[in-house]
């Protein structure tokens, strides 16, 4: 569906008295979602780290950026696809990891795969997802995805993890490198609330053979090592929330404690502090898939990730959940792209809230912008249903913008398309 196509049918239904499913609109879409999420959900999908100074830094950034449209060049037809890893794909967007989908919507991340699938939309699968890859892959039928790995202290489960993603049709992994610590979060801070010790979020490691057998290895499965919590009403309803989460079935959970277990084991070993450059080849040495590193800001370590044998580097900020007054990605993509100097792909997030944002990502050097926080509201407000409308939106956007900035096709997109508000003064 083109951008005029979609535009046309939201304004005849309108017609007939219909609404789009979901407000078109960036900060009526973040309300719909916060009105139908608990305060808890909302807080840890909107959270920034410290004061948010990075959020607010990723949306002033695209700001900045100003687009300068060409006339009287035929835009009668357009092209919006791009080919990433030699897979062509219909627009240049993708969606982007992000785990405890089940926070937003029962459906979580299958109900994201359905929407990516028929939409067209790579998924990124998360390692924090609450549902298994599997599932996830036979819910996308052939839609493309690639799975993001955190690395975890077991070289084993990293292992088991990436052969399952390839197992389940994954076309790259995505490592992301900024999250090895978990960011200073106060809105998830005051009400102490991490959906991890709630059983959320863990369906990729209760799913991953190496890690039920490291769970139990590490003293059995009703983790007598660690404190039992107070027996307060909150304690008992957390129990209740893990057991159900676990894939043992409610009693056998219950009575063996293996959910309490598994949220312990987690914790000790999803993360690895310690990693470095040289703990790359273990990687490339164990897949054939495209690697892309996730969280690079600085020129100098996409430079080196390349010479590690890296396929593509991935600019990211966590959305501004991890570094508070950490540089914003439209700010750092331009000096990444020239370090890389096309012998890679580069990937961008943190803050594109429409087609116009992807417009200027693209003029500045994205091969594709990873969509965030706008498929989750989507989620949160409709569903599968709602999702679809958020990405139909972001590519209808982007296909108009293009045309009426006078580009026929991505690869018209460059440097020339956009200015930068400092050169106007």
């Amino acid at each position: 569906m083109s951008g005029l196509e979609r535009q046309t049918s939201i304004y005849l239904g309108g017609v007939s008295g219909g609404r789009p499913r979901v407000p078109v609109d960036p900060n009526r879409l973040e309300a719909a979602a916060r009105r139908a999420m608990s305060e808890e959900a909302y807080a840890y999908v909107a959270a920034g780290a410290g004061g948010e100074t990075t959020m607010r830094l990723n949306r002033a950034a695209f700001d900045r950026w100003r687009i300068v449209p060409r006339m009287l060049r035929d835009v009668s037809e357009r092209d919006t696809s791009v080919e990433l890893f030699g897979r062509v794909q219909d627009s240049p967007f993708m969606l982007a990891p992000i785990g405890v989908l089940e926070l937003a919507h029962a459906d979580a991340d299958l109900a994201v795969a359905r929407a990516a699938g028929a939409e067209g939309v790579p998924m990124i699968f998360s390692s924090q997802a609450s549902t298994p890859m599997e599932d996830c892959a036979l819910a996308m039928a052939d839609g493309q995805r690639w799975f993001q790995l955190y690395w975890s202290t077991s070289d084993e489960l990293v292992e088991s993890f990436v052969s399952r993603a390839e197992a389940c049709g994954c076309a790259a992994i995505v490592v992301t490198l900024d999250t090895t610590i978990l960011g200073w979060r106060p809105r998830d801070l005051d009400p102490a609330f991490l959906p991890f010790l709630r059983g959320k979020g863990i369906a990729q490691y209760t799913s991953d053979p190496v890690f039920r057998r490291l769970m139990a290895e590490a003293g059995g499965s009703d983790g007598a090592d660690a404190p039992d919590p107070r027996p307060t009403p909150a304690a008992l309803k957390t129990l209740v929330q893990l057991t159900r989460r676990y894939p043992d079935g409610f009693v056998r959970t219950l009575t063996s404690g293996s959910g309490r277990a598994a949220v312990q084991r987690f914790v000790q070993i999803y993360s690895r502090p310690s990693l470095t450059w040289d703990d790359l080849s273990f990687l490339r040495e164990r897949t054939k898939l495209p690697i892309l590193l996730k969280g690079v800001l600085h020129p100098d370590d996409a430079s080196r990730a390349l010479d590690h044998g890296v396929d593509g580097i991935y600019v990211s900020n966590h959305g501004g959940r991890q570094v508070d007054g950490s540089i914003a990605t439209l700010e750092a993509l331009p000096g990444v792209v020239d370090a890389v100097s096309g012998r890679a792909p580069v990937l961008v997030d943190s803050g594109p809230r429409g087609g116009a944002d992807a417009f200027k990502a693209l003029a500045l050097g994205a091969a594709a912008v990873v969509i965030g926080r706008p498929y989750v509201f989507g989620l949160a407000a409709a569903g599968e249903h709602g999702v679809s409308e958020v990405l139909q939106n972001f590519k209808a956007e982007f296909d108009l913008t293009m045309g009426l900035a006078g580009c026929r096709s991505v690869s018209e997109i460059d440097r020339e398309a956009i200015v930068h508000e400092d050169s106007l003064r």
